[in-house]
């Protein structure tokens, strides 16, 4: 199986609701059989034994239990993905669903009817299911527990902050984490970077993509394996969140010896298509469900400039982070005797501002939060991010001026408009205090 295929597995898992609870229904019985043989082989004290029919009542009020608290949990997630998109973004939702709480509140349910149900079964047998039915009370409890706390968190994770924190974390990681590939992936001696411009023959083929879709995810130190291997050179022709159409190009190989027969195949198996993005190797997607969270709560029908106030907050965080990082365009990586074996288009600087400000400064040109909110968040960035970042900012900062200008013409607060808030409006004006 591919790279691609194992990483497409993953995903479906990930997504999904009924793998993990298909797994409890499995570990259901056999968790039975155990707690059987226990029965058998331990004598447990007097104290501790129940009357067959008391177990009889007890483990046929567990199964009800469970079934109608299964009901529950299914009813809270369905509203909370209603919730989410009709509120927030549609593509939050993959972020929702994978929620691993709620995959372990659905799985030990499911462990808990199986077993209870099993334990019915072995009812008018000897010796009674003593331990049994204590192990079915704890699930029961446990179950009860998880409910309770994914409910809460469920309440809490609506709240408009909450959902904008837990996309900049993702985010955040994704940036953490390919920056730390990106650095492991360099040679002794040798740095990622840029390069200028190299004189190449035409490339030896062009492999492209078999079947629609977008990049989800690329295997960086497979290709480049496949590249040192083969003493060839890849440059990939689409970025990871790029869509794809059947036979466009995805990459060209160069070099001069004689590619294997399988060559394509091996590397379209390093690359990961998928019906829409995904949040594992793209920062892109996770700032845009974030515009998309913030420019739909300034749309007229909701007209909810502190969302998007709260969601500028978090996407300040992603945007310092980025702004602090080397971006390589396009991400150019050697081997150790610094041969560049894989060329990668990646999103500059300027792309990633541009995505986080541009719609929330259209859409808000006209909210004094947002023009406020914006105006702060853009002159801490340009004092904090790299030398080469700043005219970036300077550039926003200016388009800024000219959409507050014309959002704000004739009007009395033209002026407020354009001064720096982080807390987008009732902040202190001055909050450079001497002790």
């Amino acid at each position: 199986m591919s790279w691609a295929a194992r990483f497409r597995v993953r995903q479906h898992l990930k997504d999904s609701l009924w793998f993990y609870p298909i797994l409890g229904a499995v570990a259901g019985p056999l968790l039975a059989l155990l707690t059987r043989q226990a029965d058998q082989s331990i004598t447990v004290p007097r104290f501790w034994h129940y009357e067959p029919s008391t177990i009889g009542s007890a483990l046929t009020t567990i199964v009800g239990a469970t079934v109608g608290l299964t009901g529950f949990v299914i009813t809270v997630t369905v509203l909370g993905i209603q919730m989410a998109t009709g509120t927030f973004s549609g593509r939050y939702m993959r972020l929702w669903v994978q929620d691993g709480l709620l995959k372990a509140t659905l799985a030990a349910l499911a462990v808990t009817l199986t077993f209870s149900y099993s334990l019915l079964r072995q009812l008018g047998t000897k010796p009674v299911p003593q331990i049994g039915v204590t192990a079915a009370g704890v699930l029961i409890l446990l179950s009860l527990a998880l409910f309770l706390i994914f409910f809460g968190r469920f309440i809490l994770r609506l709240r408009p902050a909450a959902v904008a924190r837990r996309v900049s974390q993702v985010a955040r990681k994704i940036v953490i984490t390919a920056t730390e590939a990106a650095e492991n992936l360099a040679a002794p001696g040798q740095n990622l970077a840029a390069p200028g411009q190299t004189a190449m023959a035409g490339p030896v083929q062009i492999v492209r993509s078999e079947r629609a879709g977008s990049i989800q995810a690329v295997h960086v130190r497979g290709l480049i394996a496949w590249a040192i291997k083969h003493d060839h050179v890849l440059v990939l022709r689409a970025a990871v969140g790029d869509p794809l159409t059947a036979g466009q190009p995805l990459i060209a190989v160069y070099g001069e010896d004689v590619l294997p027969a399988r060559a394509g195949r091996q590397l379209q198996g390093m690359i990961a298509l998928g019906l829409e993005r995904s949040a594992d190797q793209d920062v892109g997607f996770a700032i845009r469900v974030m515009v998309d969270i913030a420019i739909r709560a300034l749309s007229p029908a909701i007209n909810d400039p502190t969302t998007a106030v709260q969601v500028l907050d978090q996407l300040a965080n992603v945007l310092q982070l980025l702004g602090s990082t080397p971006l390589h365009t396009p991400l150019t990586v050697p081997d150790r005797e610094g041969t560049p074996r894989l060329l990668m288009p990646m999103p500059s600087w300027e792309d990633y501002l541009t995505l986080a400000i541009t719609e929330i400064r259209e859409y808000g040109a006209t909210a004094i939060q947002v023009t406020r909110r914006l105006k702060a968040m853009l002159e801490e960035l340009k004092k904090s991010v790299r030398p080469e970042y700043r005219s970036a900012v300077e550039a926003q900062l200016a388009l800024l001026d000219a959409a507050v200008a014309t959002g704000f013409a004739g009007s009395a607060d033209n002026d407020q408009a354009r001064v720096p808030d982080r807390q987008g409006l009732g902040g202190p004006a001055e909050r450079d205090v001497l002790v």
